[in-house]
């Protein structure tokens, strides 16, 4: 198969984003594929669009060039849609719509948690029926489990990582523990580490900050670590905390998103400020409990990788029956293409 994956892949820090294309690439060539990042060549089998915004730095191909690309080079090439995003992650506007409109050409739907899949249901927003859940995986080979232990004799270190600085990240989260950390009886048993990006506008005092790091450096800080946590706000996937527990440390996560999605069984539960303190408290004293639960974490880029070649492999196998419907819509392709335009443009 030839594989057309619609992303810029970067070879430094940029976001679990583009970790997926790294594995699903990688995974992909070793499968014995072809993989592209672009619409050049006119035998493509399938196209994935990771997001429909073009002018974004990370995203080499959307929806427009994917709709020029099927009426105007080959018509024959499967469209498939990876939905990784929301509005209510960053407190965008339109991105829900920019993603249903986009999904209106397309064959099959790939979303990475249920909880998306029940977000735009509620908000009217029309998906193809035909769709997956795939959820995130990260590099066992590089986010190796151990077995974690606390004592009374050290600190213990929560830790989080970001790329992205957006305070939705959890950082009114992040900063009650900043506060918590100015008293001695919590500083005294607790330290907090940050790899990523932090908001600029945000003064902290306790919060030992690292680069932004990615791979074996980014393993190897996790691995320094006692605890993860994520305070996300309605995080659609991540795969922040994947890479943690993946490293064997027990979680606390946000009751937030699809964050319970994926950490539910493996840490502790919490809202928000008001209750991180007990959240902790109740982790550390199970802490035994979760090290050993992560030993059957299943959230990896070799099981992530193969549910999607085996769709791939799937859809090619009912090409025709997927092309057959294409012909069948009620408003036909071209039909579909320009009134995906005016749409567009009413936006």
């Amino acid at each position: 198969m030839k594989i057309a994956i619609g992303m810029k892949i970067q070879d430094k820090a940029f976001g679990g984003g583009n970790q997926f294309g790294k594995y699903l690439s990688t995974y992909l060539i070793q499968s014995g594929h072809q993989v592209c990042f672009d619409l050049c060549e006119p035998d493509i089998d399938i196209v994935l669009m990771t997001d429909p915004r073009s002018h974004l730095s990370s995203v080499s191909f959307g929806a427009i060039e994917i709709m020029r690309y099927v009426s105007g080079v080959n018509s024959k090439a499967i469209l498939i849609q990876r939905i990784n995003e929301c509005d209510e992650r960053k407190g965008t506007m339109f991105v829900n719509k920019q993603l249903s409109l986009a999904n209106s050409i397309m064959d099959h739907t790939v979303y990475v948690a249920t909880w998306l899949v029940d977000l735009f249901k509620k908000q009217g927003l029309v998906f193809t029926q035909n769709f997956s859940i795939i959820k995130n995986g990260a590099d066992p080979s590089v986010f190796t489990y151990e077995q974690k232990k606390i004592d009374e004799t050290r600190k213990i270190k929560l830790v989080t990582h970001h790329w992205s600085s957006n305070k939705m990240k959890g950082w009114d989260v992040y900063s009650t523990i900043d506060k918590m950390l100015d008293e001695q009886t919590f500083s005294s048993r607790f330290e907090f580490h940050y790899i990523g990006n932090a908001p600029k506008d945000i003064f902290i005092r306790n919060i030992i900050v690292h680069k932004p790091s990615v791979g074996v450096e980014l393993a190897t800080l996790l691995k320094q670590c006692d605890i993860y946590i994520s305070a996300s706000i309605n995080e659609p996937a991540g795969m922040h905390h994947i890479e943690g527990a993946l490293c064997g440390l027990p979680i606390l996560y946000r009751n937030s998103g699809a964050l319970p999605e994926y950490c539910e069984g493996f840490g502790v539960e919490f809202n928000g400020p008001n209750d991180i303190y007990l959240a902790i408290d109740r982790l550390v004293k199970d802490y035994d409990v979760y090290v050993n639960r992560l030993k059957e974490y299943k959230n990896t880029s070799d099981v992530m990788c193969a549910s999607y070649l085996n769709l791939f492999e799937r859809l090619i196998k009912n090409r025709d029956e997927i092309l057959q419907k294409r012909v069948k819509n009620k408003f036909g392709l071209i039909e579909k293409y320009k009134m995906f335009f005016f749409r567009l443009f009413e936006m």
